[in-house]
Formats: C-alpha cells, structure tokens, sequence
C-alpha cells in the first residue's frame, strides 16, 4: 500500500570507485522513482559540456607562413604537425589561465610530448609522437597554451592571438566518456527505488572525480538564479507560522551558499538544510561533523562570516530558541 508522503525520499549512499588515474565509478542511491534520471541527465552534460580542461590555441612555426606550408628537414608538414599537437594534452602550472611557451629542436630527432614539458606546463601524455627531424632539420615554434571548457573552433579565436601566428582550435573537454545507468534498489520491500551509475572517463588532466566534483558545483552555481524565489518562500513561511521575518537571515538553504562540493556533500549527509544550522554550532560541534576536513571547516568558517555571522557572534537565547523551533518546522 502506498504512503502519503510530505517529501520524496532523500537518497543517502555514495559510492566512490576509482578504478584508475583517469577511470572512476560514482554510485548514488536510493532514489524515489524518476528522480535518478532527473539528476543523472543533467549532470551528465554538465560533465561533457563544463568540465575545465586545457588546450593549444595559437601556434607560431618559425618559416612557416600557414597551415599548409612545410619546414625544411621535418618530415611532417605544418598541417600534419597541427594534428598531432591537438593529440598533446596539456597542463598549465601554477593554476594560471594561459601560458605562452617556446621551443626550439634539432635533429636528427623524434620530438614527443613529453619533450615540451618545461617549468610552465605539464604534458599528460607524454609518448604521443609530434615531429620527426632529419639531420638538417630544425624546428622552432612558439604555443599558447588556455584553460577553458567546452569546444572553441580557430575562427573564433583568431581575433585573439599575435599576428603571424595560426589560431587552432581548442579541444578543452578533459572528459572522454560520461555515460549512466540507472539501477533498481531494494528500499523497505519496495524494488521500485533507483540507483545511479555513473561512469566516467578523463584525458589525465583532471581526474574523474574531480571532473564530477567540478560539474555538481557548477549545477549548484546554476540554481543559486532562484535564490529569489527560495527567499520570498521562506518569508512567507515565518510569517504565516509566527516564526517572524527576523529570522529570515538564518534561514538561507545551504546549497545555494556557493559553497565547494565537497563541502556541501559533507553537510548534506549530515542532515543540514539552512545556514541557521550552522549558527547554531559551536566550533567543535562542528569539527564533529562526518567527513568534513579542515579545508571544508574554513570554508563554512569563511561563509558564516561573509553572512554576518563571524567567530565574535553570539545568538540571543530567545533567538536561538525561536531559530531553533522554526528550523525544525522546515524539516518536519
């Protein structure tokens, strides 16, 4: 027989697999009927669509005009050589946005990938071949090298780089593969609840779940448009429950205070809703909380703070009494 519900069932297991540097399996159940499909879809294209990765988007080739020229002694003409290059995946040190790095070969010589790691970029691949030099050949160019995400084709980009130098187009994804399946699960005899699969694959310049990490932030960034509506709902609410408008400060929901993924998971399993929770918690109280490290509590720290609520703020007893009882309203 079917129960009348106020709330759809709150799914609370995560699983976490990582079966290699650039493979991972994410696992999250149980789910109400139709809601697995409703998360998984668009977190899937956030995965392909917004992960950040890094790409070449200009190249200057010394003696070489265009795409289709050549250079004496390399046995790869310039657009053969541009191929390869979007093969190469890149890595920007230092958490910089661009970097602009030069070389210079001389043969004989096979040049790969990982002969273009230096002091400003990582190469994630590198035996991926790029040139092959003859004893005469000499091959110097300078690549500029951008974080971004998604897909940027060279004519978009030409507007942007020095004169003389070819605009490439950027392959920034990192993610390879984003798939899901969704799973039945037993829930108190009920078959009908679901579980999500995710399988996902990176390049090596991101790991995967730093990928879907990366990608449930960026969701969360996205609904904070209705932060609005969420404020005028829950005025109305203290109005009407005799809770008082004043408390509406302490009643921001949590997942719209822009906080890290990390750290909102943490509190999400923890059963915590609104800011007023956090409030509410002493320090060590909330050193307590499940799988939340001292990077996250400095987070939460930073937050309270930015709301008004620093380390030198102290609620009222009435106060925290009346916060304490709406609270707990909401949840029911």
């Amino acid at each position: 027989m079917r129960k009348i519900k106020t709330a759809p069932f709150l799914p609370s297991e995560v699983e976490i697999n990582e079966i290699s540097e650039t493979r991972a399996q994410v696992v999250a159940y149980p789910f109400e009927s139709g809601y697995a499909v409703t998360l998984a879809h668009p977190l899937r294209r956030l995965l392909l669509g917004s992960s950040i990765g890094y790409a070449p988007i200009s190249l200057k080739i010394e003696g070489a005009a265009h795409e289709f020229d050549s250079i004496r002694g390399m046995h790869e003409d310039i657009a053969v050589f541009i191929i390869n290059l979007k093969n190469i995946r890149f890595r920007i040190k230092d958490e910089l946005d661009r970097a602009v790095v030069s070389y210079s070969f001389t043969g004989p010589k096979e040049v790969k990938a990982g002969d273009l790691a230096n002091d400003q970029v990582d190469v994630v691949n590198p035996e991926v071949p790029l040139a092959t030099l003859n004893e005469d050949g000499e091959l110097t160019f300078t690549l500029e090298i951008a974080k971004g995400i998604g897909y940027v084709p060279s004519e978009d980009l030409r507007e942007e780089v020095d004169n003389g130098s070819i605009a490439l187009d950027a392959f920034f994804t990192p993610v390879r593969k984003a798939n899901y399946t969704i799973e039945n699960v037993l829930v108190e005899d009920n078959p009908d609840y679901e579980k999500i699969v995710f399988e996902i694959e990176t390049d090596g310049q991101i790991s995967p779940v730093e990928a879907f990490a990366n990608a449930l932030e960026t969701m969360h960034k996205q609904m904070s448009v209705f932060n609005n509506v969420l404020d005028i709902n829950l005025e109305r609410s203290s109005e009407g429950t005799g809770g008082g408008s004043e408390l509406k400060a302490f009643l921001v929901p949590v997942d719209t205070l822009g906080l890290s993924a990390r750290s909102f998971n943490s509190l999400d399993r923890a059963g915590i809703k609104y800011l007023g929770e956090l409030v509410l918690m002493s320090e060590s109280e909330l050193k307590e909380i499940k799988n939340l490290g001292k990077k996250s509590l400095d987070e939460i720290q930073e937050v309270l703070a930015a709301h008004g609520f620093g380390a030198e703020y102290e609620l009222d007893e009435e106060t925290r009494s009346n916060l304490t009882k709406k609270i707990a309203q909401l949840k029911e």
